[in-house]
């Protein structure tokens, strides 16, 4: 006679099975978002030099603000709220999800391109060309969200190495141009491709109509997560512009330079939702006793690659460094240990914020993001003012590490909080 441990044995074993599938195709797609990215910040640094580097990374960042803006109020309650649930309500959700992050990108890309017009100078052509692509930008961001709370990691993967290819042309279009606004317009537009075969994918068309309807169902997150998303590409954004008005805009572009060099883990670090949210609320549905290891564990493990791969960089020979980063590198370089453990306590904190929006306490997520943004920005410019642009690295690098600690404190009392009634977010099948 089977005991029920037996009978529950083959379906654990499945279900174990098949997330390590997800978070595999989760891991690959990142890989891909990884690599696309690090090439474009290093061609464009090899291509423009370092002060011409600095103004494509005020755009970088400026973009990073509006993605988050997007991904806030169209893309986290998808994933919070429609991971695994039946395909017509997964479509309809996209649907209105994808027309929501499409809208965002009209909305704000016609604000950023008024206000490249009016800037002018060497800034304001590249802020002007930033709105021109924000609309694609953000739809193709969408796509891949919606893939993953769908479980399709493949097709997500897929349409990164779509966007990847299309950049190839238009890199060396931009290059023979040689101007910041080429390099994104050719950015922006590959990313139109992706968007267009993210459309081709999916078979669902993205409804900007109803926009409006997403936002008023879902404002109970949407909007908590809108100014978590914000606080923290902001605190970025505040830090680099800041930077720049304290030490010089060369010095933006040398951080940037450095975090280049831990390309591969910011660019993790900022599509990690795409994966471990959904994963944290399937665990959380199925096992919720494991949800605080599960976060540790990935937490953890994010927190020591960074490390090894920051001690790995220290052993960079000076001539493949400037192979890689050209003129950049000299500077760069000496920031390597204080921007890799800024990047290890963010990987750290980013388990503990995967719980927190798996469990739906969007206040507690709230409360967390903006202390690790205030300290974000206190530390990174307070360093500035007191020793440059290698201060403003140690500031950040601290910062990160008080950030990690308060989310792991509101996650661990999310938990205890936590009512076996209710042990999940309402999914919404409408």
């Amino acid at each position: 006679m089977t005991t029920e441990e037996e009978k529950t044995t083959p379906k654990a074993g499945a279900a174990k099975r098949a997330m390590v599938g997800r978070l595999s195709w989760g891991l690959a797609d990142q890989a891909a978002s990884s690599l696309t990215n690090f090439a474009v910040g290093i061609y464009v640094a090899r291509s423009l030099g370092l002060a011409a580097f600095g103004v494509f990374s005020l755009a970088w960042v400026t973009y990073g603000v509006v993605l988050n803006v997007s991904r806030g109020l169209a893309t986290d309650p998808l994933m919070v709220r429609f991971s695994g649930v039946p395909d017509a309500s997964w479509r309809a959700a996209v649907a209105r999800a994808s027309g929501t992050a499409l809208g965002v990108g009209a909305a704000l890309g016609g604000a950023c391109l008024v206000a490249g017009l009016a800037l002018g100078g060497r800034v304001g052509p590249a802020f002007a060309c930033l709105g021109i692509v924000l609309p694609a930008l953000l739809s193709q961001d969408a796509w891949r969200f919606a893939f993953f709370a769908a479980g399709a990691g493949r097709k997500a993967f897929v349409n990164d190495m779509v966007w990847g290819v299309a950049l190839v042309p238009a890199m060396v279009v931009a290059t023979h141009v040689g101007s910041v606004p080429a390099f994104v317009l050719a950015w922006g537009g590959s990313a139109a491709v992706a968007a267009a075969y993210g459309w081709l994918q999916s078979g669902i068309r993205p409804r900007l109509t109803g926009a409006r309807a997403w936002l008023r169902e879902h404002r109970d997150l949407g909007y908590r997560y809108l100014v978590e998303n914000v606080s923290n590409s902001g605190a970025s954004q505040l830090r680099a512009y800041g930077l720049g008005a304290i030490v010089g805009v060369g010095a933006v572009g040398v951080i940037r330079g450095a975090e280049l060099l831990l390309g591969p883990f910011l660019a993790l670090l900022m599509g990690l939702s795409l994966v471990t949210v959904a994963e944290a609320a399937r665990v959380l549905r199925r096992a919720p006793h494991r949800l605080g290891v599960f976060c540790l564990v990935l937490g953890g493990g994010q927190a020591a690659a960074a490390l090894l791969w920051g001690g790995a960089l220290l052993l960079v020979p000076g001539r493949a460094g400037e192979l890689v980063l050209g003129d950049v590198w000299h500077s760069a370089a000496q920031l390597i240990v204080p921007v890799t453990l800024g990047v290890a306590g963010a990987g750290l904190g980013t388990g503990a914020a995967a719980g927190l929006r798996a469990l739906g306490a969007a206040r507690r997520s709230l409360r967390s993001q903006l202390f690790a943004s205030v300290c974000y920005v206190v530390g990174g410019l307070g360093g500035a003012v007191v020793a440059g642009t290698a201060g403003s690295a140690w500031g950040v690098a601290a910062a990160t590490g008080c950030g990690s600690a308060v989310w792991w404190l509101h996650l661990r009392s999310a938990l205890r909080e936590r009512r076996p009634l209710n042990p999940i977010p309402e999914v919404r099948t409408t």
